[in-house]
């Protein structure tokens, strides 16, 4: 990197946009999920900055930061580097420690999303603790040592291909140090962790018969973290350029980026749409990331072409591996983390040895380069799954104080209830807000025991008209209850229309239902929703002075379009009426003040 001070600076404000990137990966994470866990999500993404800042100081960054190798390039000296953080911390060079602190910490917070919902808080906090002091930190290592002392970084010098077939191990902002070891994590823990109750639904011999769609609430917060990670990665991948412009500089870093990142968009965008008859938003939005995780290990490498054809091939990817751990592996990953970090990751390091405009097969450089990223995604997956499998499978046998509910993960009580609540204490993460009840069967969740046959235990009462106070004085007048149910945008018209017959008074609730229609089938993440219940307008009046038939024909009349779905009108008798703040009843209650 030149040392001048204008790097220095661009540097430090790299740092910062990868830091929002935090922001971004919660917003991201909450919008796709449930909103009873949004408050769960938004600490688990803290504490993954917060608590990965701690462990990285002591354990990780020593590593990671070290000039001098030991065990062939393996690790690095980490007793140099606490010399200097702690002896010497005011010619220290911060600007690089911090900046990998950054990279850490999106490493870690890959994990969130995959395994949201259902994961312990502290088993979390633990994993998060562990990936930033010892997983990241040693595969970085092998490709980003100081001096290019990690293993990887000197294959090429070994094999005596420098400057010749092959520069060294490809992966410049860490598709595969980074994105897909965090992919892969999460790949790991999501499948020890089990899936969300009610996403699959199985019969008595335990096999899965159906796939069910739980939907993120929010998708516009969903929108914004991917806008702002997209923003980010404009810090994330530019920061290690050498040069503003030119080879290896910025603006081409820039460039690759964007068209990736767009291109692999479009690709999901259309892919969706022939598959499903309607583009899907949330796909999109990942395909928008699954372009930025593909092109951040070539980013400098790669011309125009290259970063086309390696956004292309990521939105392919991307939608069909999201379908591929979901319908085939039976994996839960309510955001598609696997697919977008793990995959992708994997593919844009690979990429470098087909694409690299330097040492790439397909630019007539032979097969060398490819060889090498094979070998580091290989060996960085292999350190990376080990580790995983070891810290979710301690965590997976280690039980809770119920003795049945695995330490990793929420209790059923905890995940039903969500996670905002039972965690932290957190009524709602939006208490101003009421949100439509969620329709997932929980059926064999929670095994309820008792001695007192339901019959018994439900008390029933019957009443009769004599013990509802009837008015002395009715005069004959008999009181109806109308009720018509009908489409959304019919309610303006129907109103206008009743009030000109001289009602007085009407009630108009939201509601959700179907009649023949029974809903219309949609899809959500390549997962068919059933929405067999659609949004309606339910109007209700009493009426006493104006003729029932009257308001049933006026209601016909405005309603009436010949298709499915033009409502229904229900009549009620009606005991009585009575006015609360004058005491008024019967007919008199109905009237207005005059």
């Amino acid at each position: 990197m030149n040392s001048g001070w204008d790097f220095q600076i661009w540097k430090l404000i790299a740092i910062a946009l990868i830091f929002f990137m935090q922001a971004g990966f919660a917003m991201c994470e909450a919008g796709f999920t449930r909103a009873k866990n949004t408050g769960n999500i938004t600490m688990k993404n803290l504490m993954d900055f917060c608590l990965g800042t701690v462990t990285f100081i002591l354990i990780g960054g020593p590593i990671l930061c070290a000039e001098n190798a030991i065990a062939g390039g393996l690790f690095g000296d980490a007793l140099t580097v606490y010399k200097g953080m702690f002896n010497d911390a005011a010619n220290y060079n911060w600007t690089d420690f911090i900046f990998n602190l950054v990279f850490c910490a999106t490493t870690a917070t890959i994990v969130s999303g995959a395994m949201a919902e259902r994961t312990n808080f502290k088993a979390y906090c633990i994993y998060s603790m562990i990936i930033s002091a010892i997983v990241y930190p040693v595969e970085a290592y092998w490709n980003w040592g100081v001096g290019n002392n990690g293993w990887l970084q000197q294959l090429a010098d070994k094999w005596g291909l420098i400057d010749g077939t092959a520069q060294g191990f490809i992966d410049l902002s860490g598709s595969c140090s980074i994105h897909m070891v965090g992919g892969l994590t999460a790949l790991i823990g999501a499948y020890m962790v089990g899936p969300r109750i009610g996403k699959y639904t199985k019969d008595e011999n335990g096999k899965i018969t159906k796939i069910n769609a739980i939907q993120g609430h929010n998708v516009l917060v969903g929108a914004l973290g991917v806008f702002i990670l997209w923003f980010g990665w404009y810090g994330f991948n530019p920061a290690a350029c050498t040069t503003w412009d030119g080879y290896e500089g910025m603006g081409q870093v820039f460039m690759t980026t964007t068209i990736a990142a767009s291109l692999a968009t479009v690709t999901v965008m259309m892919i969706t749409w022939i598959k499903n008859g309607k583009p899907d938003v949330s796909m999109t939005l990942n395909g928008s990331l699954a372009g930025l995780v593909a092109i951040t290990a070539g980013c400098s490498r790669v011309d125009l072409v290259g970063s086309i054809f390696i956004g292309i091939i990521a939105g392919f990817i991307l939608v069909f591996g999201v379908e591929f751990f979901d319908k085939v592996c039976h994996i839960d990953d309510p955001v598609g983390a696997c697919s977008v970090h793990f995959l992708n990751g994997l593919w844009g390091t690979i990429a470098c040895g087909l694409f690299s405009t330097t040492t790439g097969l397909f630019y007539g450089h032979g097969f060398a380069q490819l060889g090498i990223q094979v070998i580091g995604v290989l060996a960085v997956c292999a350190w990376t799954a080990a580790w995983a499998f070891g810290i979710f499978g301690v965590m997976k046998l280690i039980k809770r104080k119920d003795g049945k509910t695995p330490f990793l993960r929420a209790t059923p009580e905890e995940e039903i209830r969500g996670l905002d609540i039972s965690e932290h204490g957190l009524i709602s993460a939006y208490p101003d807000f009421v949100f439509q009840v969620e329709s997932i069967d929980y059926t064999g969740a929670i095994e309820v025991t008792g001695d007192v046959p339901v019959a018994e235990a439900i008390s029933v009462n019957h009443l009769s008209e004599n013990d509802v106070t009837v008015p002395k004085e009715t005069n004959g007048t008999k009181f109806t209850k109308i009720e018509i149910i009908c489409k959304e945008r019919m309610l303006d018209k129907l109103k206008d229309g009743l009030l000109s017959l001289g009602i007085t008074g009407m009630t108009v609730t939201h509601v959700m239902g179907c009649g023949q229609q029974k809903g219309k089938p949609e899809y959500y993440r390549g997962i068919q929703v059933e929405a067999t219940l659609l949004p309606k307008i339910q109007v209700e009046m009493v009426v006493a002075k104006v003729p029932v038939r009257d308001v049933i024909e006026k209601a016909k009349k405005i309603l009436y379009t010949g298709h499915i779905g033009d409502g229904k009108i229900f009549v009620y008798d009606v005991l009585n009426v009575i006015k609360v703040r004058t005491g008024e009843e019967g007919y008199d209650a109905l009237q207005d003040e005059e």
